[in-house]
């Protein structure tokens, strides 16, 4: 079915790029354009595998698109040159899972960067749509459950954070809008909270972590900034041509938020009744302020894994908008929360059986 608004940037038959395509979000997204009537994708994977399986389906499924998988990696100018060759919008969902700075920084930043020369020096783009992160702002200056949006400051205590992931998204927002100023790049940046649904079988840090042998919930009463990835998926699909809408960023969130400690009821009433510790975020605010002491005085032999920063940017408590996205990309999510939950317990449910 064709879904496609009529203010659309790009024709049906035109060539698309989603690089990342057999990843979590970007097999949805695929589906996503297909939904919106568009027939020419080209979908970028490192490799043939198990997680390209839903791509193959989606072949089989609509004999009536031009789907091609291209196997690449972003790492190599010959392959960036050969898949961007013609795309008039690249969907950019790839990005390195690594966990040192180095190696998230090629995958992510370098990789970026090779794309991004090949599509300015085409001739054709008419838009690129680069998939950041909501963990790149710091709610430093901002009050628990202050409210937190595009408007917000972005990270700048990148290293004593200690999250390369968090650094590399970052690294390549900057990177994308540095091509937008100097070379033209006509673009749209977002930002996607925790996304969540079946296919996500870790459940997102802001809810808690395991790392000590019993799982801490950190979350307590503070919202979880969730969107379904049917939701994500759609948000990001709009993002690629809707009118009048270079240039900016938004954040994909979904409306009807649970708190933290309502997903976790719900988990363990319809996944598993898991041991847990309740942990107040004061309490372990204090307990990443003496880690960074301890990683201080080791002199580098213990990594500042949880770190003041860490702390407040995921567990101080903030209120999210997606007014913007509403706004501007006439965006409604079509999985209401307590669908969208019902579905991810009895996907995680399955996992732990």
């Amino acid at each position: 079915m064709n879904r496609s608004a009529n203010d659309s940037i790009i024709q049906p038959n035109e060539q698309i790029l989603i690089t990342g395509s057999n990843g979590f979000i970007g097999t949805r997204l695929v589906q996503a354009l297909i939904e919106h009537g568009f027939r020419n994708l080209r979908c970028l994977v490192r490799s043939r595998n198990n997680r390209t399986e839903g791509l193959f389906e989606l072949v089989r499924r609509h004999p009536d698109v031009r789907l091609d998988v291209v196997e690449g990696n972003l790492i190599s100018r010959a392959d960036a040159a050969r898949v961007a060759a013609g795309a008039v919008v690249v969907y950019h969902l790839a990005a390195g899972m690594e966990k040192s700075f180095p190696g998230s920084f090629l995958n992510t930043v370098v990789t970026t960067r090779n794309l991004l020369d090949e599509v300015c020096g085409s001739g054709v783009l008419k838009r690129f749509v680069n998939v950041s992160s909501l963990a790149v702002y710091t709610n430093r200056r901002l009050r628990r459950h202050a409210m937190l949006d595009e408007a917000c400051e972005l990270e700048s205590h990148l290293v004593e954070r200690d999250e390369p992931y968090v650094y590399a998204k970052l690294k390549q927002d900057e990177l994308v809008l540095a091509y937008g100023g100097k070379r033209g790049l006509p673009f749209v940046i977002l930002r996607p909270g925790a996304v969540y649904g079946p296919g996500k079988p870790d459940l997102t840090s802001r809810v808690g972590i395991g790392t000590f042998g019993i799982y801490l919930h950190l979350g307590g009463r503070n919202q979880i900034p969730f969107t379904h990835v049917i939701n994500c998926a759609d948000a990001i699909a709009l993002a690629g041509f809707r009118c009048g809408i270079d240039g900016q960023t938004f954040n994909v969130i979904d409306d009807d938020l649970p708190t933290s400690s309502q997903f976790w009821s719900g988990y363990r009433r319809h996944v598993g009744r898991k041991a847990y510790l309740p942990v107040p975020y004061p309490v372990f605010y204090a307990f990443c302020a003496l880690w960074e002491k301890y990683a201080r005085w080791s002199e580098g032999q213990i990594p500042a894994a949880f770190n003041r920063a860490r702390c407040s940017a995921y567990w101080k408590g903030n209120r999210y908008s997606n007014q913007k996205l509403k706004e501007l990309l006439q965006w409604q999510p079509t999985i209401s929360y307590q669908e969208g939950v019902r579905g991810y317990y009895e996907y995680l449910r399955a996992q732990v059986s």
